[in-house]
């Protein structure tokens, strides 16, 4: 059985802060990757997998400090998310080629993983990884069954 829980938060300013930050980053590392995506196939047809776009992501964080500001596991993630919308593109070509985040357009959310407990929903709010306790309530909650047939 999966359950969603919807919280509304209520960060202080630092938290604010930083969560811009993450979005920002999120959206800047994305971007890149697909250019790089991109130029790579129009200069002679090869496709750049993740691994790849990983260790851009290290000299990319070489070139602009200020990316290690925010959860590492957020930047690995947004890769993730453009290698999923990648291999779809050409899986399906209805579903159309991954396109440029907008800072305006796109939406407010990041990825991450739990790691040695340090993602926790708690009575009080939700702990998550370089931000600390975010106060919270829980708007609803929505369970569903997943049935795999063999």
């Amino acid at each position: 059985m999966n359950k969603a829980y919807k919280y509304r938060l209520y960060p202080t300013v630092e938290q604010i802060i930083y969560l811009i930050k993450t979005f920002g980053c999120c959206r800047f590392v994305f971007n890149t990757a697909l250019n790089w995506r991109i130029l790579a196939y129009n200069a002679d047809g090869t496709s750049i997998s993740y691994n790849d776009t990983s260790y851009g992501l290290t000299a990319l964080k070489r070139q602009h400090p200020w990316l290690n500001e925010v959860d590492s596991v957020a930047l690995q993630q947004s890769l993730r998310h453009l290698d999923v919308a990648y291999k779809n593109f050409f899986r399906d070509k209805k579903i159309g080629f991954p396109k440029f985040k907008s800072k305006r357009k796109s939406r407010k959310s990041y990825t991450t993983i739990n790691i040695n407990d340090n993602v926790k929903v708690l009575d009080d709010g939700v702990k998550l990884p370089k931000v600390g306790l975010i106060k919270a309530n829980m708007v609803s909650k929505k369970e569903s069954a997943v049935f795999y047939k063999r």
